[in-house]
């Protein structure tokens, strides 16, 4: 798989993600070698872990906006929730 080539920490979110994805539809098939599927499912958990590292970072990027008393945008952090 050219793919497994690539870096994960220069991948897109959606690269990653789509990898991710055939990770999880090869494994579920059950159709690969025991340390093929060991290396897959490693490669799965650091994909899954950067696409949470690139959405933590998107939403931190995000701004709420509202009103303030005088009625003018005010622009605030977004609420984030952690697990």
């Amino acid at each position: 798989m050219a793919a497994k080539k690539t870096s994960i920490a220069k991948m897109s979110f959606e690269d990653a993600l789509e990898e991710l994805e055939s990770i999880v539809r090869d494994l579920e098939s059950g159709s690969s070698k025991l340390d093929e599927s060991i290396d897959s499912y490693e490669r799965g958990a650091a994909l899954q872990k950067h696409c949470e590292e690139k959405l933590r970072s998107a939403q931190t990027r995000i701004d709420k906006i509202s009103l303030g008393r005088d009625g003018q945008p005010v622009i605030t952090p977004a609420d984030i929730e952690t697990s």
